[in-house]
C-alpha cells in the first residue's frame, strides 16, 4: 500500500472524537496511514481531550484561520501518495476506504475521489455538483416551499440526484466532507486557495484539480455518514461567510446567476 495521509481540520467540533476513534484501529494497524489533526485554535479543554488520541499527530494553529489553510498546513508538508481531506464529523468503515484507494489507483487520470454520502439516520446527503448557479442557492435558502415545488427538477438537477448509485462516474465537483485526493497534484496547484475561510473552497479545489484534463470520480460503492450541520441554515454569522465565500467564487470562476 503506498503511503496516505489522513487529515482532518477542526475546531471545537464535538463530532471529531467519534471520527478519531473511528480510525484509530485502522491507523494502528497499518504503518503506512499517518493521522494528521489541525486544531483551529480551539478551548483548552479540547485540545488536551485531542492529545489524548496518541496515534494522531495534533497541530495547533494560533488563530482559527478557515478550513483550507488547516489542510495545507498539514499536507503541504506531508510525502505520501495519498491524501484523505476529512471533516472532522465523518464515519468511515476501512473497507469503504479501501474501495476509494483501490478505485483511485485503478482508474486511469484520477486525481480525486468520492464516496456516497449519508446522514446518521441513513438518508443521503447529495452534495456532488455539477453546476453552480446563484438562482440553485437561493432556491435551497429560501423558506418557499412553492418555490421549490415549481422548480424540484432544477433542484434535483443542481444536486445531481440522478447519479448511479452502483456505477462510478466522473464529476465536476464533490464535497470537501471526504475526498481522496493525489498528494502530488494537490501540491502541484498548491492545495486549498485559503481567500476560502469556509465554503466553496472544495468546488474550487475540484475545477482546479481537473484544469488540465484529470478526472474527478464519484464512487457510490464506498459510504460514509457525515453527520452534516448545515450550520449556514442556522448561524446568521455562517451565513454572511457563506455569502461572501460565494462572491469570491463567482469572482474567479465567473457569475452564473440561472
Amino acid at each position: 500500500m503506498d503511503k496516505l495521509i489522513i487529515s482532518i481540520v477542526t475546531y471545537n467540533s464535538p463530532d471529531a472524537f467519534e471520527t478519531l476513534n473511528q480510525f484509530q484501529s485502522i491507523v494502528e494497524k497499518n504503518d503506512r496511514i499517518e493521522l494528521f489533526v489541525y486544531d483551529n485554535h480551539s478551548e483548552p479543554a479540547y485540545v488536551e481531550k485531542l492529545k489524548s488520541f496518541k496515534f494522531a499527530n495534533i497541530i495547533e494553529g494560533s488563530e482559527n484561520a478557515g478550513f483550507g489553510h488547516g489542510h495545507n498546513e498539514i499536507l503541504l508538508h506531508q510525502r505520501g501518495k495519498y491524501a484523505l481531506i476529512c471533516n472532522p464529523d465523518i464515519v468511515i468503515e476501512e473497507a469503504d476506504l479501501q474501495v476509494l484507494l483501490q478505485k483511485i489507483e485503478e482508474t486511469p487520470n484520477t486525481v480525486a475521489a468520492f464516496p456516497s454520502v449519508y446522514n446518521s439516520d441513513g438518508t443521503p446527503q447529495y452534495l456532488i455538483r455539477k453546476r453552480l448557479a446563484v438562482f440553485d442557492y437561493l432556491l435551497r435558502f429560501l423558506p418557499s416551499k412553492t418555490l421549490k415545488r415549481i422548480f424540484e427538477k432544477r433542484l434535483s438537477d443542481f444536486e445531481c440526484r440522478n447519479l448511479s448509485n452502483t456505477e462510478d462516474t466522473a464529476i465536476k465537483m464533490g464535497s470537501g466532507c471526504l475526498m481522496l485526493v493525489d498528494l502530488e497534484k494537490y501540491k502541484k496547484i498548491g492545495g486549498f486557495d485559503e481567500r476560502f475561510f469556509m465554503y466553496f473552497e472544495d468546488n474550487d479545489l475540484c475545477l482546479r484539480l481537473a484544469s488540465d484534463g484529470d478526472s474527478l470520480l464519484y464512487v457510490p460503492s464506498a459510504k460514509i455518514v457525515h453527520h452534516y450541520g448545515k450550520g449556514s441554515h442556522r448561524s446568521f454569522k455562517l451565513f454572511v461567510i457563506f455569502i461572501q465565500s460565494m462572491i469570491k467564487f463567482f469572482n474567479k470562476w465567473g457569475w452564473r446567476f440561472f
